[in-house]
């Protein structure tokens, strides 16, 4: 009967284990994209401007397509002034910038890029097609595309400055 009385507490202790594990864990940083070294999943949007932007019509350039939206609270918030910095810096430089809202609406999407005074093109996902194609799960996610269309980077969550820098000067610096 002794034997009985630890039998429930020791049972209980890989359970533990488990949840310790995952609470000191960044299942993010861990989880590498398949999408990496493939080619990106071309995209035509309207932007919100009205014009259209495809995947295909920057081939050539370095591509930075950011998933955002409003509701993305503190993330989107604190990315998005780096974002708009880094495109200043980078738009005569053979880089292309898309921001792609996602699960939001117009009129609250409108006042984030007007909020933060974004000048690089950005569209609705309507229907979250382009999310799908690159296995977008939560915003803000980034991809950095080299000039032949293939994704080689994917970063989930805010991103600095200087990760935004570096991963553009890495593919910049590759041969065209």
């Amino acid at each position: 009967m002794s034997g009985l009385r630890w039998t429930i507490p020791l049972a209980v202790l890989p359970v533990i284990a488990l949840l310790a594990y995952g609470f000191w864990t960044d299942p993010r940083g861990e989880v590498k994209s398949p999408l990496i070294g493939k080619p990106a999943a071309p995209f035509t949007l309207s932007t919100f401007t009205g014009t259209p932007v495809s995947l295909e019509g920057l081939r050539g350039r370095v591509v930075l397509v950011n998933f955002w939206a409003s509701w993305c609270i503190p993330a989107c918030y604190e990315e998005a002034p780096v974002l708009q910095d880094v495109w200043r810096d980078y738009e005569h430089r053979g880089v292309a910038m898309v921001g792609i809202n996602v699960q939001d609406k117009d009129d609250a999407a409108r006042k984030f890029m007007e909020q933060f005074g974004f000048t690089f093109p950005n569209a609705m996902d309507v229907g979250g097609k382009v999310a799908v194609d690159y296995g977008v799960y939560g915003v803000p996610e980034t991809f950095f595309i080299d000039r032949k269309g293939r994704i080689r980077e994917r970063k989930v969550g805010a991103i600095t400055d200087e990760v935004f820098r570096g991963h553009l000067e890495r593919l910049l610096a590759e041969p065209a």
